[in-house]
């Protein structure tokens, strides 16, 4: 599968920042954005936005303005016209076509009950809530029936249990089995893990910077650019940030947007002092700028522990 005219000429570094417009971005989000353009730019190569906006009834073009205007509020300035998943089914269709050529695309007509149903039994027991595998051997009259019952099937990939290795830049190695991931959505919407595999190529992506929860979905990602004759990325999974209970930062524990910040005195120069010390890059309350952060930037060197906010933080 060729890349689109858009990708730049092998050889030059790209980063990029992918987001889901359905909310403002947290400091969490921010924090890793922020990660992902140091590493690019410090490389001397382009940095990108994404929006991950392939089904719009969750995403918005308000979250989007949002989003960005708190990118530049940070100086995390980008490279080119941001680019919108929503705009490119015809790529991912493509790339599924390509995939169909070599038989391995067939259709999954399971409820997500059934799946998970499946999944758990003993007979059928899957790690991780994977896939079972129900649907791969249907029969053409089992499919007929399915489809006669008014069943819309999405399309899986026929992973036949491969395992991949990933080298990552922070985690080190992890290898993970990939099961038969969905392809494109019974409403036809083109997945997740299809649509970022095709845009990194397209856009002549070299480096992934983005949240150790996405590391589990690499060796999918590996798997499928490696059927599909593209480039492997360098990834950094990054720690996340915590709230003070230790669970995953959200919206529900406070104050964690640049607005909401904001309303407590806490200015945009002010938050990207705090990212900054979070990574050891500076104190928290230097009056620093973005560019001061780009000097001596090395991914080695930021901390492999999570960064976890205290109360007084939120």
């Amino acid at each position: 599968m060729s890349a689109e005219s858009s990708a730049e000429p092998s050889g030059r570094p790209c980063g990029r920042f992918a987001p889901s417009p359905t909310g403002a971005l947290h400091i969490g989000n921010l924090r890793t954005a922020l990660l992902s353009w140091l590493q690019a730019r410090a490389s001397g190569g382009r940095w990108i936005v994404r929006m991950e906006d392939l089904d719009r009834l969750t995403a918005s073009r308000g979250h989007e303005d949002d989003q960005l205007r708190s990118l530049a509020m940070l100086g995390l300035t980008w490279d080119g016209a941001v680019v919108r998943q929503s705009e490119r089914f015809a790529l991912y269709r493509e790339a599924i076509r390509l995939l169909q050529m070599q038989r391995l695309v067939y259709p999954c007509f399971c409820t997500r009950r059934e799946i998970r149903e499946a999944a758990q039994a003993p007979h059928g027991a899957s790690p991780d809530g994977a896939y079972p595998g129900t649907c791969r051997t249907l029969s053409d009259s089992d499919r007929q029936r399915l489809e006669r019952e008014g069943r819309r099937p999405a399309l899986r990939l026929r992973a036949d249990g491969a395992s991949i290795e990933v080298h990552d830049l922070l985690a080190g190695v992890y290898r993970g089995a990939v099961d038969d991931v969905v392809l494109q959505r019974n409403d036809g919407i083109p997945a997740y893990n299809l649509a970022v595999v095709v845009d990194d190529a397209a856009q002549g992506v070299t480096d992934v910077v983005r949240g150790d929860d996405l590391l589990e979905s690499t060796p999918r990602q590996i798997l499928l650019q490696g059927l599909l004759g593209l480039p492997t990325p360098r990834y950094a999974h990054v720690p996340l940030v915590l709230a003070p209970d230790g669970s995953r930062l959200a919206k529900r524990h406070g104050a964690v947007t640049l607005a909401d910040l904001a309303q407590r005195g806490v200015d945009a120069p002010a938050v990207l002092a705090r990212l900054g010390a979070s990574l050891g890059l500076c104190e928290a309350d230097d009056a620093i700028t973005i560019a001061d952060l780009l000097v001596g930037f090395s991914l080695d060197a930021i901390p492999r522990r999570p960064w976890q906010l205290s109360a007084a933080d939120l």
